[in-house]
């Protein structure tokens, strides 16, 4: 799941960044917590982006 997860934020991340909503959505979609999206964009030294929520 940690690959899926890795390949999908790779995937739509722009620039080194990754907007929240984007964020928000792989999450959704994979059937996992938020939180578990933002340690995996950190370990990639990825940055979430217009944070509508705090989740991140």
């Amino acid at each position: 799941m940690k690959e899926k997860l890795r390949e999908e934020i790779m995937k739509q991340t722009i620039e080194g960044k990754l907007p929240c909503a984007v964020a928000r959505k792989i999450a959704e979609d994979l059937g996992i917590p938020y939180s578990d999206v933002g340690v995996v964009a950190d370990e990639l030294g990825i940055k979430i982006k217009n944070c509508q929520l705090g989740c991140f």
